[in-house]
């Protein structure tokens, strides 16, 4: 067995499975039990079924238990069966990555009896569990449950070995299954209910989100309730969609559908909702039954606990205090200035004014604003202007009439301009994030350097999305920090291990997502092609999570930077490989130039010694043919010499070594060795009497003056 691994949580010591020691091992095997575990705090996953998956990707076979109670899609049949809603799930997915499913069963009679005998929970711990959730009626429906759920996977199977081997079968065709996902809590079972169907059927399966001017406007609960919709959808392999619609939902939802080759959708039950509430806005689901057609429509049932609540729920106030004020006030003032015209010049349609008022309090503060103010003005203007004054009593049947008429209309005219209202603000926060994504495009665009661009990063969406911000990029073999906005330039150990597994999975990692949820930063992988070049990560003063719309915002952000440091690389690249061309080129051009320098006191050499072998030469001309080939050895070994000194330039090798040297002295020798060149030429040297010696690498300097000189007797 694998020591288990201790990690201190709220003062306590707990152990969890060492996943790192585990891979460290590299086991042809592993045995983990308890696949739907939750790790502790601080650990590297959340959950044990994704240690699961960082073992399976190492390469390692695994065997795993798991409950019919923990799988995802049967999460909610079971909190019916039992009463009890299990926290602690396995998504769908995990399941299917399975070769072999082995349903361990005993009749609930033997288990309940090895509950009372201690073998499974300890004493107190089976009491209790013996008189809430492991009940007969319990057991035996859970036992059924898991048994269809083995038949599935079966099923399954035997279609695929069907498929494989090419026998005829009843083959269905390929539709898909539609699940439309909106804030309700419903949806979390409507995706549940498409999931298991979708899963039967061997059909891929579509989570559609309608996304509006409202959506703009939803309460920060309804948008984070919305979120955590979406990623189940995601996690359990649901294709995500989205459709921008602001009328005709519902057809628009069967146009969406018809394209798919969907043909069945899946909907959570609709809300009550109040008589009002239906005349101003559409009734979703009631027109995609009533104008459903071929499709088959499926509505699930919302969680118990919330649809439990029934009778008339008045919704607390949200937004700015404030607005509710401004209706107040702007009732006000459309009374007092109703009041001055009628007293100074009798007007005959005074409900203007409190139309006025409505139409302002909804193009300013919305819907529930402009609403108040509309019941306020039908009673301001009952109490100050309708016979008798100064009360609330009517009686002219007249003025009823235009009193619910004027009610009617300011109701109907504010929720216009609200709508409008919305409309316009979603239309300006989509253009801001329209115009911040240009803003980016055009820093990073002109950036010339990898610091230029980490910086425009970093600095855009820490001011973008009003965070703090992180950027890093491999270097030296680790993923080390670049740039941080504010500046930053160290992670702790958590944060920086949620960066090592986004840059190394290739998957978001840190606050808010499936792996150590508990880091302060949530990291993304910056992703060009195939090719993962660093890890982004922001971090929010409150630790809120990221917003819906602002995670969309985030995710072409990080796909621009991605690929801008993309375009350096390549720029990188190119100019070196321009830089190495031309090298080449240099290099060849050097060659081809040397070759002559070369051969030509090669050719001298040759030619005296054959002629010293020559035995009827004067002592004279043996002297001077001796001195022809010393001198042109010299001359040769000084463009050897200057050849490996290039060569190590090239290489950075040659490092000058400093030391006081006399110049005349350093003169004196580079004539000497240049003394058979310059015997033809008149060399004039001239120097200040007295001269110190001068900090300089005697070799290399001799060097240059033997340089400069060849090429003057040259050129």
């Amino acid at each position: 067995q694998l020591p288990r691994k201790a990690v201190l949580y709220r003062d306590r010591a707990l152990t969890e499975m060492d996943i790192d020691a585990l891979l460290a091992r590299r086991p042809n095997l592993a045995l983990i039990d308890e696949l739907a575990h939750t790790n502790a705090e601080g650990s590297r996953h959340e959950k044990r079924w994704q240690d699961v998956e960082e073992v399976l990707a190492a390469g390692i076979d695994v065997y795993s238990t798991l409950n019919i109670q923990h799988i995802e899609t049967l999460n909610e049949t079971v909190a019916r069966i039992t009463g009890v809603r299990v926290r602690e799930t396995v998504p769908d997915s995990v399941m299917d990555m399975a070769d072999e499913i082995e349903l361990v069963d005993i009749p609930p009679e033997e288990l309940v009896e090895r509950l009372k005998q201690g073998k499974v929970y300890p004493a107190d711990q089976a009491s209790r569990a013996l008189g809430s959730f492991f009940v007969k009626g319990n057991l035996t429906a859970l036992r059924e449950l898991a048994m269809r759920t083995a038949a599935d996977r079966v099923d399954a199977q035997l279609r695929e070995h069907m498929a494989i081997n090419a026998i005829e079968g009843p083959w269905p065709a390929q539709e898909r299954i539609l699940v439309c996902v909106n804030e309700s809590p419903a949806a979390r079972e409507a995706i549940r209910v498409a999931k298991r169907s979708a899963d039967r059927a061997r059909v891929e399966w579509i989570a559609l989100n309608v996304a509006s001017t409202r959506s703009e406007t939803m309460p920060e609960a309804d948008k984070d309730r919305l979120a955590a919709t979406l990623r189940l959808a995601e996690r359990l392999g649901a294709e995500l969609a989205t459709l921008e619609t602001e009328r005709d939902v519902a057809e628009a939802i069967l146009a969406l559908a018809r394209d798919r080759n969907v043909q069945r959708i899946v909907i959570g039950r609709p809300r009550h909702r109040a008589s009002w509430a239906r005349m101003t806005s559409e009734d979703v689901a009631g027109d995609l039954i009533r104008l459903a057609g071929p499709f088959e429509v499926t509505i699930a049932s919302e969680p118990e606990e919330k649809s439990a609540r029934r009778g008339l729920r008045l919704r607390r106030p949200t937004g700015d205090p404030f607005a509710w004020s401004e209706a107040v006030l702007a009732t006000g003032v459309a009374a007092l200035c109703a009041w001055g015209a009628d007293a100074l010049f009798p007007v005959a349609s005074l409900a203007l004014f409190f139309m006025t008022a409505v139409i302002v309090v909804a193009s300013r503060r919305g819907m529930g604003p402009s609403a108040l103010t509309s019941v306020l003005g039908f009673f301001a203007y009952d109490f100050f202007f309708v016979d008798p004054r100064l009360t609330f009593t009517i009686t002219d049947r007249s003025e009823l009439l235009t009193l619910t008429l004027f009610l009617a209309a300011s109701l109907v005219t504010g929720n216009l301009a609200a709508r409008l209202r919305a409309r316009i603000d979603a239309q300006s926060a989509i253009a801001d994030r329209t115009n911040k994504l240009y803003d980016f495009s055009r820093r990073v665009a002109s950036a010339a350097t990898a610091d230029d661009v980490i910086w425009a990063s970093v600095s855009h969406v820490a001011t973008t999305l009003r965070c703090e911000s992180v950027l890093l990029l491999p270097r030296e073999g680790t993923l080390q920090v670049v740039g941080g906005f504010p500046p930053e330039d160290w992670l702790d150990l958590r944060d920086q291990s949620a960066a090592q597994f986004a840059w190394e999975k290739g998957e978001p990692a840190g606050q808010g997502s499936d792996t150590l949820p508990t880091a302060r930063w949530f990291f993304l992988p910056l992703v060009a092609g195939e090719r993962r070049l660093g890890v982004l990560g922001i971090a929010f003063d409150d630790d809120r999570t990221l917003p819906r719309t602002d995670r969309r915002l985030l995710d072409a952000l990080v796909d621009q930077i991605a690929l801008a440091l993309e375009r350096l690389r390549l720029t990188e690249e190119l100019a070196a490989t321009e830089l190495a061309t031309e090298t080449e080129r240099l290099r060849t051009a050097l060659l081809n130039s040397v070759s002559h320098d070369l051969r030509t006191p090669l050719v001298t050499i040759i030619g005296a010694a054959g002629s010293l072998a020559e035995t009827n030469l004067s002592p004279a001309a043996r002297k001077d043919l001796a001195e022809n080939i010393r001198e042109e050895g010299e001359r040769l070994d000084r463009y050897v010499q200057n050849l490996l000194d290039m060569t190590r330039l090239g290489h950075g090798a040659l490092t000058p070594r400093l030391a006081p040297v006399d110049l005349a002295e350093l003169i004196g020798s580079a004539r000497q060795r240049m003394r058979g060149v310059l015997r033809d030429h008149p060399l004039r040297v001239e120097l200040v009497a007295d001269l110190p010696p001068v900090l300089a690498d005697g070799v290399l300097m001799e060097q240059v003056l033997v340089n400069i000189m060849d090429n003057a007797t040259k050129y």
